[in-house]
């Protein structure tokens, strides 16, 4: 395979990167509205697919543990902020605006790193010119 899981893994986290930034943009969507609760996209869930899908466990005894992880990418959950806006939302202004500069820092990045793969590829095709 080119590049290996490279091309695979960048656009999976690409694919986490919009997913959290739309989850960021729908938190301060909601910063009046009363009772919103903000919620994030957990990472953890991210790492466990990748070690799934690139680390095989064998089991060699049939009384050893069987290795199942769970198979959602993704997963959307409240932020567990006991500070609470006068109309009983808990979205922080601040802290999602810092995220979102954070998250489109890391897209970015992302974006950068897949372009310059793609521009390898293309270097090669035209036989390093």
């Amino acid at each position: 395979m080119l590049y290996g899981n490279t091309i695979k893994t960048l656009g999976s986290s690409l694919d986490y990167a919009i997913r959290r930034n739309e989850q960021i943009a729908t938190n301060i969507a909601n910063v009046d509205t009363p009772n919103y609760k903000a919620k994030d996209i957990a990472f953890k869930d991210i790492l466990n697919e990748k070690l799934r899908t690139s680390l095989q466990a064998k089991r060699t005894h049939e009384k050893h543990l069987p290795f199942q992880i769970e198979t959602r990418t993704y997963h959307t959950f409240l932020k567990k902020n006991l500070q609470y806006n006068h109309n009983g939302n808990n979205v922080d202004i601040d802290k999602e605006m810092a995220n979102l500069a954070k998250n489109q820092i890391y897209y970015q990045s992302l974006v950068d790193r897949m372009n310059g793969k793609f521009t390898d590829l293309q270097t090669v095709i035209r036989g390093g010119r």
